[in-house]
């Protein structure tokens, strides 16, 4: 999964709720990044474009990272403490670094982001730096790399990837081919109609207006109405991030 997918895999935990198991395979967006900040920096720029979500390309040149690979293990060291948590630690760090531009390569960044997920945080730092979440991790990798017959790549699955049941998806496609495939998988709708605004954010916190759009259905042009007609009333507040993106949340977020 990626941050693009983020709008996608919210609504798709909303409308099939516990119909559908989460499991998190990491498979390492870049091993080592030294040297090649400006070309991370330049993809970055592109993604903005392309995803409809938040981004700081300004992380690149501020706070760089060396690797993904300790995100990765850390990740996997949330998953120790159940699912939930490990999908609130992957947002956490999400957040940190395409909006935040928090330098997220290390443990006492990453036991930062557990406390901001609400996880127990002692328990974290023990199993972030066990040699079991390394070995887990590298089984992620193996997972990643043993290429379904269809994958675009031959060395790897590309990102974003998802299984569901049985099915590859490979790439961003349309949420009507994620349903789709749900669906086909044996999972129910549990939650159809789209929720309310009020609803979205007493579920989520922190939301991107196109999260916003996916989960309660509004076009484009009026969910930013919607939003900023909340945040001039104090319902929530705007955070700015890079030139031109904006997250909004409660105000107790």
């Amino acid at each position: 999964m990626s941050w693009g997918y983020e709008p996608s895999v919210r609504r798709l935990a909303v409308e099939f709720g516990n119909s559908l198991d989460w499991r998190l395979v990491m498979s390492g967006l870049g091993r080592d990044y030294k040297g090649h900040e400006k070309g991370a920096l330049l993809r970055w720029v592109e993604d903005a474009a392309r995803i409809e979500m938040p981004i700081d390309p300004l992380l690149w040149k501020e706070s760089p990272i060396s690797s993904t690979y300790p995100a990765c293990i850390a990740v996997k060291a949330a998953g120790e403490q159940g699912v939930e948590q490990q999908v609130r630690f992957l947002r956490a760090l999400r957040e940190g670094l395409m909006c935040f531009r928090r330098k997220l390569d290390s443990l006492e960044p990453f036991v930062e982001e557990a406390r901001r997920a609400r996880l127990d945080v002692e328990r974290f730092r023990v199993d972030a730096t066990s040699h079991a979440m390394v070995e887990a991790f590298g089984a992620d990798l193996e997972l990643a790399r043993a290429v379904p017959e269809d994958s675009p790549r031959d060395d790897r699955v590309p990102l974003p990837t998802l299984r569901i049941g049985e099915r590859w998806i490979f790439g961003r496609v349309a949420y009507s081919d994620l349903r789709e495939a749900c669906v086909a998988a044996g999972a129910a709708p549990v939650q159809p109609e789209p929720l309310s605004v009020d609803a979205a954010f007493a579920r989520f916190g922190r939301l991107a207006a196109k999260e916003v759009e996916d989960l309660c259905g509004i076009a484009g042009p009026r969910v930013w109405a919607e939003l900023w007609r909340r945040v001039a009333e104090w319902e929530l507040r705007a955070e700015r991030v890079g030139a031109g993106g904006w997250l909004f949340a409660r105000d107790q977020h």
